[in-house]
């Protein structure tokens, strides 16, 4: 993982109170939501917040492609490198 993907996972991890996991247990490639990390919509919404607050990210809900961004923390990663407006590497 890179020092970005490592910073978004740490930041599910503190938004979801997920304290039982470390960054390590959280793959890049992992997907967040159903099998993967087990994520539901409401975790979601609060990752999507904590997101835009980090970064200075502008996330529509309705977008058809905020799905797709949200399936890994790879993905997250390359749409925080390409959209926000603040981000570590």
């Amino acid at each position: 993982m890179n020092d970005l993907e490592r910073d978004i996972a740490r930041l599910i991890i503190e938004t979801l109170a997920l304290d039982h996991l470390t960054v390590d247990d959280i793959a890049a490639d992992q997907p967040l939501f159903g099998q993967g990390l087990g994520l539901d919509s409401v975790d979601a919404l609060e990752l999507a917040l904590a997101l835009q607050t980090r970064y200075g990210l502008k996330i529509a809900s309705e977008s058809r492609d905020a799905r797709r961004h949200f399936e890994t923390v790879h993905r997250l990663a390359l749409y925080v490198k390409a959209n926000g407006e603040s981000c570590v590497n």
